[in-house]
């Protein structure tokens, strides 16, 4: 396994625990999982899928394709969507649960209708996502020139190669960038927590309570 295959392994198990200990659940509990790879890329996709022992109580909830997803995790409900409204009536689930998935979805408006739908559709929610002044921008493996203005940080992954990473794939997101986020969403009773590695903050743990 890679370094950092290693780190997100270790990471994704921190979250986990997280979760377990501050999210109680049960047999009856109602999940939704909001961004699941079809096609899992390292060990540690889909981790709730992996970890949670009630598979049959899992919605997954994406916008691309399911087939491989669905062989691997065939008690799980899969739904697709065209990104926007979460296809779902309100307070359906139990729980929503997204992991690193928000900095995906556009700019700062299409963030705020993937909260609000979060909120809507589930009693509780936790959010994971990257934290963009951690040293090392995490999806490209790039030091420090995330931290520039995104035209001149997406003229360099072009040059590298990367350019899959430009456009609307990522919008990283700073812990005031999500509080901002959350107040508009109208999310009152909200909980930030951090993943830390070498005293730097890697990720940020967003829990939403009624």
């Amino acid at each position: 396994m890679k370094l950092a295959e290693k780190v997100s392994a270790f990471n994704r198990e921190r979250k986990w625990q997280y979760f377990k200990t501050n999210l109680p659940f049960n047999s009856e509990t109602k999940i939704l999982d909001v961004g699941f790879n079809n096609k899992e890329n390292s060990s540690v996709d889909n981790y709730l899928e992996k970890k949670y022992p009630f598979q049959q109580n899992i919605t997954a909830l994406g916008i691309g394709g399911k087939d491989f997803f669905e062989k691997k995790y065939p008690k799980v409900k899969v739904v697709l969507y065209d990104g926007k409204t979460f296809p779902f009536h309100d307070k359906t689930f139990d729980i929503c649960w997204s992991n690193a998935v928000i900095e995906h979805v556009g700019d700062f408006e299409n963030q705020l209708l993937f909260i609000k739908e979060m909120l809507r559709v589930s009693k509780q929610v936790i959010f994971t996502t990257p934290n963009k002044n951690f040293p090392v921008e995490v999806h490209t493996r790039t030091p420090l020139l995330h931290l520039l203005p995104k035209a001149v940080f997406e003229k360099y992954l072009f040059l590298v190669g990367k350019k899959w990473a430009c456009g609307s794939y990522m919008n990283l997101l700073t812990k005031r960038d999500i509080i901002k986020l959350l107040k508009r969403a109208g999310a009152s009773n909200f909980k930030i927590s951090s993943n830390k590695i070498l005293g730097f903050s890697l990720d940020y743990v967003i829990i939403i309570s009624p």
